[in-house]
């Protein structure tokens, strides 16, 4: 049996009108009630073929800031899973404190394994935050945000 090895890239958040800048992000994305994650956007990622993961690359961008609060703190983090599966967290919880009202943009990345409940195809990427204020916490992500999928395919 011959095995063939795939790798699949996909940019899958923000996607929409050409901007003047070059820089497209998803709609911005409010909090509203205290210390309550938000999912900012949801995003299914299926290949045009199906196999046996590898291993999974991401490069996620995205930016954080109050709407009009100087001591605001945010937290947020990206999570993965199986479709329709139970949430695997890609990193710990990212605090930023007193956050702003100007955007700051942060970027994570890293390759993974398959671990338990990401570990097929298709799978779902998440990013959701949440602020210690009311109706205070903001967040967008970059259209340069993307996914490489390495997976097996007899």
């Amino acid at each position: 049996m011959t095995v063939t090895v795939i790798e699949h890239i996909e940019y899958p958040f923000a996607k929409g009108n050409l901007t003047a800048d070059g820089i497209q992000w998803c709609a911005e994305k409010d909090t509203t009630t205290l210390n309550t994650d938000v999912d900012v956007e949801s995003v299914t990622i299926k290949p045009p073929t199906l196999g046996e993961m590898l291993e999974v690359e991401f490069g996620l961008t995205a930016a954080f800031r109050a709407v009009s609060s100087a001591t605001a703190d945010l937290i947020y983090k990206w999570q993965v899973r199986n479709k329709g599966g139970t949430w695997v967290e890609l990193h710990t919880a990212v605090t930023k404190t007193n956050i702003g009202t100007t955007y700051i943009e942060e970027t994570r990345s890293g390759r993974f394994k398959p671990v338990a409940n990401f570990n097929s195809l298709p799978f779902e990427v998440r990013l959701i935050f949440q602020c210690n204020e009311t109706n205070e916490g903001r967040v967008k992500i970059k259209n340069s945000s993307y996914v490489r999928v390495k997976y097996a395919v007899a």
